[in-house]
């Protein structure tokens, strides 16, 4: 695991290494371990290394036999045995035993295709001096990132957008279709981040970039959801405790300790379960709890880890848990409306005083349909039948109706049709509501863009089931640019490796063969993937109702830190920056503090005037309008 950045000229001026060596500096974090660097003509290769695998000789950036092939590497390739194998036969030599040199080898066989082969979790920049390309990629779900920006004759790229803040090229404005779709989804887009000209690579995509030629990005993978229906219940039951088996015991390869994070969940604790049937040692298992019941999952976590023996560890969350959130705004990079940050953040701070790998849980709701919003919107289907006067009836008597009415957003919902329910059901702030929180001026440059287009042409590009649909966009919207980006960060922020088990491709592809009948069974979500854990893990566990990884935000706020939220969102240095309708912002403000449930828009609120005072007030040549 590694923080990766570099330069490539693209107008023949040279490269220089002081400023690669400022973008990896500002990515300590992800790599404490080491640093190194290539600097050859017209182009930068810089990393931090986080040793995992080949402690000793694994340094990077690696080479090939006649360093004509340099990489930088953040992740891990799981079948980098296999792959080597292969590569030795056809007369390659290896000079290290990590898994970055397969990339380089492979790479000389298959050129950009190598990807192909990778079964993992990465991000890599590889340049090809006899070809003057540099080839650029993303695993294909997204669990590592990768950001990049064409500025001042340069490419750019790195693992973290702070690091391309380094260099002065980069001017830093707001990207205003970024703004809107965090404060509509609560994050920034697939292709795009919150700072204007900066990009992220999408997963499941290369991009390759030469002097002269430009660059560009290709797709090599997605999801294809189509279902076998051909196939008994028991074939899916059996070949997914096959597939998650091997997986786990791909992401048990490692040369220093490792555990997993456990929630309590069936996702978490399938993978702990497999763990401590993989491994001859009691598993280390890291935990969460919190005062309020409401929110406390620590008891099912502790009645996983006496199932499986395993050495837990756990931590108590309290109010004062927020006295890290300017950490918070630091690490995860961009403005991010999803609190489950803090408690990923605390857990992934506990493991690192015991492992340095952590295996998690997450992409079981999206690939064997596990949200309830997925049952939610089983259940409003049925509104599509009612009469197109009535349905708009109900929605006009909704709208009329003030912001926080019962049953405001119930009737809203019978007026509306197709995929504009369920993304209504996922939006924040809402158009009418964007008008009323952001300034005119500000709202202007806003209304321009539309976050919902890009969610509706996913749902559009799946095969017709609705079920399937919505697992599709999420797998392409939700897991990428939420879970996957929070616990990137937050364990990163920690130098703890991460790894996601359940969404190793083969994995997913499987999953995807899944008839969604056997996903949403009469109100059962992930049917088939508990009939797969049906024995292995406990009835109370399999059976419980789905609890998310939710934070008792509205308590807190509500309780010892009463001021916080008013003290922050109101301030003058908030009003300067001329973003905001404060009339508005007091009105939520004063909602919340009555016991309504805001947690999600006002934390987005803090997570973007966190982000503004770190990166956008401090940074000269960073502006907030145009």
């Amino acid at each position: 695991m590694c923080g990766i950045a570099g330069s490539l000229s693209l107008d023949g001026r040279p490269v220089a290494l002081d400023e690669v060596r400022a973008m990896c500096g500002v990515i300590s974090h992800r790599g404490p371990d080491d640093d190194g660097f290539h600097l050859g003509p017209g182009v930068g290769l810089g990393m931090r290394r986080l040793r995992i695998i080949d402690l000793e000789t694994g340094r990077q950036p690696i080479r090939n036999e006649d360093g004509t092939v340099w990489v930088v590497f953040n992740g891990e390739i799981y079948n980098f045995r296999e792959l080597r194998r292969e590569l030795e036969a056809r007369g390659h030599a290896f000079y290290t035993a990590t898994d970055t040199e397969t990339i380089v080898h492979l790479y000389e066989e298959d050129q950009a295709d190598c990807v192909k082969k990778l079964r993992g979790m990465f991000a890599f920049a590889l340049w090809d001096a006899r070809r003057r390309t540099l080839l650029v990629a993303r695993d294909r779900l997204g669990i590592k990132p990768l950001y990049y920006a064409e500025a001042g004759g340069k490419l750019l790229f790195a693992s973290e957008l702070k690091a391309l803040l380094q260099s002065v090229d980069v001017e830093g404005d707001l990207n205003w279709s970024a703004v809107s779709r965090l404060f509509t989804f609560g994050c920034t887009p697939a292709a795009d981040s919150i700072i204007d000209g900066v990009r992220k690579l999408e997963p499941g995509h290369i991009l390759l970039a030469s002097p002269g030629r430009g660059v560009r990005t290709e797709r090599y993978w997605d999801p294809r959801f189509e279902p076998e229906y051909g196939r008994p219940e028991a074939y899916f039951v059996e070949r997914l405790r096959e597939l998650i088996e091997e997986s786990v015991r791909l992401h048990l390869v490692s040369d220093v300790p490792l555990g997993a994070f456990l929630s309590g969940g069936i996702d978490s604790s399938s993978v702990v379960a497999t763990m401590a049937r993989l491994d001859p040692g009691p598993v280390k298992t890291f935990s969460i709890g919190f005062a309020e019941p409401d929110y406390d999952e620590a008891g099912h976590a502790r009645l996983v880890a006496e199932r499986f023996g395993t050495e837990h560890h756990e931590l108590l969350l309290e109010p004062d848990a927020l006295e890290i959130i300017d950490d918070l705004a630091w690490y995860l990079d961009e403005p991010f409306g999803d609190p489950s940050a803090i408690p990923t953040y605390m857990v992934s701070k506990l493991a690192s005083r015991h492992v340095t790998v952590a295996l998690s849980g997450d992409g079981g709701d999206e690939l064997f349909a596990g949200y309830d919003k997925y049952r939610v919107e089983a259940r409003e289907r049925r509104y599509r039948f009612l009469p197109a006067p009535a349905r708009r009836l109900a929605g006009a008597i909704g709208e009329a109706l003030p912001d926080g009415a019962r049953g405001r957003n119930f009737l809203r919902h019978l007026a509306l049709v197709g995929h504009e329910r369920y993304l209504d059901a996922s939006t924040l702030f809402r158009r009418d509501q964007k008008e009323r929180l952001f300034r005119d001026d500000v709202f202007a440059l806003l209304a321009q863009h539309d976050p919902w287009r890009a969610e509706a042409q996913h749902l559009a590009a799946a095969n017709g089931r609705w079920l399937s649909a919505l697992q599709y966009l999420d797998l392409k919207s939700y897991l990428p640019l939420d879970i996957l980006t929070k616990v990137d960060r937050m364990s990163m922020a920690h130098s703890i490796e991460a790894r996601v088990p359940l969404l190793d491709h083969k994995l997913v592809e499987f999953a995807a063969t899944i008839p969604p009948e056997l996903n949403l069974r009469g109100g059962t979500t992930k049917y088939v993937f508990k009939q797969a854990m049906r024995g292995i893990l406990p009835d109370a566990i399999i059976d419980r109702p789905k609890h998310g990884f939710a934070v008792p935000l509205g308590h807190w706020f509500r309780g010892r830190l009463g001021s916080f939220v008013r003290e922050l969102l109101l301030s003058e240095r908030s009003r300067r920056r001329g973003i905001f309708n404060a009339a508005y912002i007091e009105r939520l403000v004063r909602r919340l503090e009555l016991g309504r449930e805001l947690d999600f828009h006002v934390w987005t609120l803090i997570s973007f005037e966190l982000w503004c005072r770190t990166f956008l007030d401090e940074r000269v040549g960073v502006r907030a309008s145009s």
